[in-house]
């Protein structure tokens, strides 16, 4: 899939910063938190077909990293 999105320069910084702080690359961080945002909203919603969460979630890699709240 094309890279579509374009982001604030104030969200750039913080994902070049996560990715830098996580070793991920900030295209599986944004993947990552789709999925996390889709799961989460599955969830809310109680699709059926709502997807495992992911073995850790991007919120706790933040954390783990410093960056997180």
């Amino acid at each position: 899939m094309p890279h579509l999105l374009r982001f604030s320069r104030d969200i750039e910084a913080r994902l070049e910063r996560a990715s830098h702080h996580t070793g991920i690359t900030k295209a599986e961080l944004i993947e990552r938190m789709v999925q996390d945002g889709l799961a989460d909203l599955e969830q809310q919603l109680l699709l059926e077909d709502a997807a495992p969460r992911a073995e850790r979630s991007i919120d706790q890699l933040l954390r783990e990293s410093g960056l997180g709240a």
